[in-house]
């Protein structure tokens, strides 16, 4: 028997037709209108309720089969596969570090989730456009959001038990789920911890470029550390002035950085963690390999996506911190 679920086709939308047939159904399968096994209405039945054409609804239904989100049985027709549900994932950028956090998340969702991935660049017209043309079609949403005044009202569109928000926290309200990290105190405990090392120096230098979006409240605690431990200190915003000199150690959020920092090293026969130091941002899979190790204070990304696909498989609110940790290697 044809399960029935109520959805319109606006045939004025800049969207395929076949497209929104495909939201529809996906979107009623999320919201547990359509269930495994659950026989979809026919062809004809669709063509004649919506206007459609028959090539239509024919694009629609193959490219589910494609997705194995349905499935078809000579003569009876279409059913629903299995409980298949979409997810969004928009991240900033794709890094190293992000790639880590990406197979955390993917590879600790169970077989029925189809996760469909989008970066924003720290564009918020491109954020804008993501989230727009998202909704109605996924289970769930987990979101690397960044610092503009028009992210919270792009997100407010999205029910608060469907959103999680991951990585910074930044124009989260309290009601949010969340999965964060900390730039602020975290980062000062993990510069405590590397106190000793630091006093091999003169000086520390943090390099924090003008392309970078990071958290600028780095920025503040670093100086706080600094203060508190009487350490000579200066930030640089502009990469040409990231000169490196013997007796200095240097600290910076940009692989970009690092990459100079060790061709300055090479170059002037510097060793790094004897003659210059230096601490880097993000743990990703090569650093414990290049030049004997860098040093780093990083998040648990594994866990971060871990986290968030918890979030996806339970029905439970979500708000948590993931730890920062120093891992000293030879760079320090």
């Amino acid at each position: 028997m044809e399960k029935s679920f109520n959805f319109t086709i606006n045939h004025d939308s800049d969207t395929p037709k076949y497209q929104q047939l495909v939201d529809a159904i996906n979107n009623a399968i999320a919201e547990n209108i359509l269930a495994k096994g659950d026989q979809l209405p026919s062809v004809n039945n669709i063509c004649i309720k919506n206007k459609l054409s028959r090539d239509t609804v024919f694009k629609a239904y193959s490219y589910l089969k494609e997705q194995k989100i349905i499935d078809s049985v000579p003569n009876k027709g279409y059913f629903v596969a299995g409980e298949t549900r979409k997810v969004l994932l928009v991240l900033d950028t794709f890094k190293a570090y992000k790639e880590v956090l990406y197979h955390s998340f993917v590879n600790n969702l169970s077989e029925n989730i189809i996760v469909d991935v989008q970066f924003h660049h720290y564009n918020i017209d491109n954020f804008k456009t993501i989230i727009n043309n998202s909704i109605g079609k996924y289970y769930k949403y987990v979101v690397m959001t960044f610092d503009h005044k028009e992210i919270a009202p792009t997100l407010s569109v999205i029910s608060n038990e469907k959103l999680l928000l991951i990585d910074w926290n930044i124009h989260s309200k309290s009601k949010n789920n969340y999965v964060f990290q900390d730039f602020g105190k975290a980062f000062y405990q993990a510069l405590k911890e590397g106190e000793s090392f630091f006093k091999k120096y003169s000086e520390i230098v943090f390099v924090y470029p003008t392309y970078t979006f990071h958290p600028k409240e780095t920025l503040t605690y670093f100086k706080n550390f600094c203060t508190d431990f009487n350490f000579k200190y200066q930030i640089i915003t502009n990469p040409k002035d990231f000169n490196i000199e013997k007796g200095i150690a240097y600290i910076s959020v940009s692989d970009r950085i690092l990459g100079n920092f060790l061709e300055q090293c090479r170059e002037k026969n510097l060793e790094p963690g004897k003659d210059v130091g230096f601490l880097s941002y993000n743990e990703t899979p090569m650093k414990k390999f290049i030049y004997k190790g860098i040093s780093v204070i990083t998040t648990d990304f594994e866990a971060l996506g871990s986290k968030s696909a918890e979030f996806i498989s339970n029905e439970e609110p979500m708000q948590l911190y993931i730890p920062t940790k120093l891992i000293l290697r030879e760079s320090l």
